[in-house]
């Protein structure tokens, strides 16, 4: 039989890093959705206050098989 996926996009921040906001979007996406297959970084970003980096921001294409 044949499998079935389906691609959401979301984003996630951190004030920490890249790398915690990935965990971040993996945890939360894992905790909602069942059988996340794999995280696709679709585009970065830092949002930046008085010039200094504030926020780590990734935006993310999150794969997960159908029942």
């Amino acid at each position: 039989m044949a499998s079935i996926a389906k691609v959401i996009e979301l984003s996630a921040d951190s004030e920490k890093s890249f790398d915690d906001a990935l965990q971040a979007g993996i945890k939360r996406a894992s905790e909602t959705l069942r059988n996340v297959r794999s995280v696709w970084i679709k585009d970065k970003e830092v949002l930046v206050e008085n010039g200094v980096p504030k926020t780590y921001r990734l935006h993310l294409k999150v794969t997960f098989k159908l029942d």
